[in-house]
């Protein structure tokens, strides 16, 4: 039975492609079968990243495809341990069904109220269609070097009775160059970058390690 994360946003821009893709290849490079059902049949930035990739021959190899619609994207999850929804950017009622079906829902963000208000709007409609609080997490992401900014955004989301996991994803050159190439954030060529990147990744793989201790309980 297959893990699924749900990558989901109220709006564009907030990273959601990015921690999808970050998350596909931590867990392809320790020896899970891994998918990215990107959602988003008109920009594909998943699938567009997902060929970039095996242009350049990065391994490991991360499958990705574009699904028109979440029924179609589930019946190929069970082939798979982990299955990543890249969803559309804007909330939907195919937003609503991902979140009934995900073992976890990942909600980037930035630091602005643009961004923050947004997402937690969705948390919110995710509890009034009956989806348990516990699935739904918080990561920030394109953030900048202002502590405090971190912090209140921070503080924002555990307002809103949200969990917020530990790192943050910073706005840099070298993760747009990555991801121009194929590669994920924790495959740039400085390693203080990478720690960055792996520091969000790491706390999602605790996250996906509590379901599946809770599956063997």
């Amino acid at each position: 039975m297959p893990i699924i994360i749900g990558v989901v946003s109220q709006k564009g821009g907030v990273g959601k492609s990015t921690i999808a893709r970050l998350i596909a290849r931590e867990f392809a490079h320790n020896g899970w079968d891994v998918k990215i059902a990107d959602m988003d049949i008109q920009q594909g930035t998943s699938f567009h990243w997902y060929k970039q990739r095996a242009a350049n021959q990065i391994q490991p190899p991360i499958r990705t495809e574009p699904f028109a619609t979440v029924t179609q994207a589930f019946k190929d999850a069970k082939h798979f341990d982990l299955f990543i929804l890249d969803g559309a950017p804007a909330a939907t009622a195919a937003t609503q069904e991902i979140g009934r079906h995900a073992d976890l829902l990942i909600l980037p963000s930035g630091l602005s109220n643009d961004d923050l208000r947004p997402q937690v709007l969705l948390a919110h409609e995710f509890l009034k269609h009956g989806i348990p609080k516990e699935k739904i997490v918080f990561v920030l992401c394109r953030v900048g070097d202002s502590d405090s900014e971190i912090r209140d955004a921070r503080d924002y989301i555990a307002s809103a009775g949200y969990i917020v996991l530990d790192g943050e994803v910073p706005e840099r050159t070298l993760y747009r160059r990555a991801s121009d190439s194929g590669r994920a954030f924790t495959e740039t060529p400085n390693k203080s970058l990478n720690q960055r990147a792996d520091a969000v990744v790491q706390s999602i793989i605790n996250a996906v390690k509590q379901i599946t201790e809770r599956r063997a309980a």
